[in-house]
């Protein structure tokens, strides 16, 4: 039985690399100024970040019904079923819609929720890409991943609470006195919704503030396990490809025995986030298979 993993753009997962790994990718839809934009379709990041800088109005939107079955009825041309890998239920809406349209596939289409977005995601999906080359259906990935999805913390924090303020999750005088204040901060995640775990004073202070959470965690929550079952995942929405090096660079260098590696946040999270967030998380790599 061939079983197809398929995933949403918050995966961070596009165009060859998708390609080259046999997956599919549904993208997200960006709407700048009443106008639809998909994630690395027809949108590039340095138009995005020009678009929100300049003042339009950004959001972003689950993908459409139709859009979903498109793909699904694609991928199943090919393979015997499919499993489905969105962002976090806990996050969008869309985990739900998905599980709705996948009742009238007959089984052929499974949903996994296994509550992870951006860099998280990532590895869900190419760890369902491991299980399935060792012979797991769909329904046993999906209870595969489930049962692993709260392994993972993610620490993110922004440059600017403005964009927070135009999604509307927070009001215009909390970012006001936020920016005035340069009050920065800190949210964290183990796979639903993005909390503020804390607000310090600072850029610079509360991105180094993301690695001492992070060595914490790996000292506490995550001391029984080896070095080599600990994945660094960093992200950011930089605009400039040095600074995301610099920040992928810092945590290697942070944590020279572990495993690190950088994704750009995908454009539907930068809609909230903003240009020149930056992420740094903590990840249980079951069995040492991604």
């Amino acid at each position: 039985m061939k079983t197809a993993v398929v995933t949403d753009s918050n995966s961070g997962i596009f165009g060859e690399e998708a390609r080259s790994l046999g997956i599919h990718v549904i993208p997200m839809p960006i709407i700048i100024a009443d106008q639809t934009f998909f994630e690395n379709e027809d949108i590039t990041p340095g138009q995005f970040f020009e678009a929100q800088v300049g003042g339009k109005s950004v959001s972003s939107s689950q993908p459409s019904p139709a859009s979903i079955m498109d793909i699904w009825d694609l991928v199943l041309e090919n393979a015997d079923e499919l499993i489905y890998i969105p962002m976090s239920s806990g996050l969008s809406g869309a985990c739900q819609t998905a599980k709705m349209l996948a009742d009238d596939y007959d089984g052929k289409v499974v949903v996994a929720d296994n509550h992870r977005i951006s860099v998280s995601l990532k590895q869900s999906v190419l760890r369902a890409l491991f299980l399935a080359g060792q012979g797991m259906d769909a329904k046993q990935i999906k209870e595969k991943l489930e049962e692993e999805s709260y392994t993972t913390t993610i620490y993110l924090t922004v440059e600017s609470l403005t964009y927070f303020k135009r999604s509307g999750r927070i009001t215009p005088a909390v970012a006001a006195l936020g920016d005035m204040l340069n009050i920065k901060p800190v949210l964290s995640t183990s796979g639903d919704a993005f909390d503020t775990f804390s607000k310090v004073r600072g850029l610079e202070k509360a991105r180094s503030s993301l690695f001492e959470l992070i060595k914490r965690e790996r000292e506490t929550r995550y001391s029984a396990y080896d070095d080599d079952e600990i994945l660094i995942p960093t992200a950011g929405s930089f605009m400039r490809e040095e600074d995301a090096q610099a920040w992928y660079q810092r945590a290697v260098d942070y944590f020279p025995n572990n495993r690190v590696f950088y994704n750009m946040l995908s454009l539907s999270i930068a809609c909230h986030t903003g240009p020149n967030a930056c992420g740094l998380g903590i990840l249980l790599n079951p069995e040492n298979k991604i």
